[in-house]
């Protein structure tokens, strides 16, 4: 895909692909904003800290916010989340 203000893969990034089996990796949400999240629309792992034994949020196997097909589901989602103002 052609980087635009919909889709940004920055192929120049050491960490390029973070995740594996996506063809048009979006990088716009390179820090997904479900992740502090309880529940949210992709598929994330819980796993238990060695170190202190909380529940963590692993969402290495997730690329819901990378696929270009859920840009608008974010985008959503964060102006619902801020009652449709800016902060």
């Amino acid at each position: 895909m052609k980087n635009s203000s919909r889709f940004f893969a920055n192929r120049e990034c050491e960490y390029y692909p973070c995740h594996k089996g996506i063809d048009d990796l979006n990088c716009m949400f390179c820090y997904c904003p479900f992740y502090l999240e309880e529940k949210c629309p992709g598929h994330p792992e819980w796993v238990q800290s060695k170190r202190d034994g909380k529940r963590i949020k692993d969402c290495t196997n997730c690329i819901f916010p990378h696929k270009p097909e859920n840009y608008d589901v974010i985008i959503r989602w964060i102006v619902s989340r801020n009652n449709g103002t800016a902060d």
